[in-house]
């Protein structure tokens, strides 16, 4: 290799600030978050996907893993140390985890 960075591909926003508006619709905030939020897809290949951030730093990392095992241990870990709150995703849920999950729940706590 010569040292050379590739080439850019080049950025052609002024195309879409020039466009008349008529060409684009308009989508509600609703509309967006179902499709965004509540509409993702991880590849066949990912378990599930760990957000962790940092509780005083508040310095976030991202964790993808292929398989069940090495998730789960980094889960306990994060459990262990109490020191960061988890986004968990995976093709089915996505689940917040705080440090401080509240302790048992006595069955008079929910009502149906």
């Amino acid at each position: 290799m010569s040292g050379r960075r590739p080439k850019e591909f080049p950025n052609s926003w002024q195309k879409f600030k020039d466009t008349d508006s008529q060409f684009f619709m308009n989508h509600f905030y609703d509309e967006v978050m179902e499709w965004k939020v509540l509409g993702w897809e991880l590849p066949s290949n990912i378990y599930c996907i760990i957000r962790a951030t940092h509780l005083k730093t508040k310095k976030t990392s991202e964790y993808v893993y292929q398989n069940a095992k090495c998730a789960d241990k980094r889960i306990t870990n994060f459990f262990k140390d109490q020191t960061h709150e988890l986004c968990i995703t995976t093709h089915d849920s996505q689940h917040y985890v705080g440090p401080n999950p509240p302790s048992t729940y006595d069955d008079d706590d929910f009502s149906f």
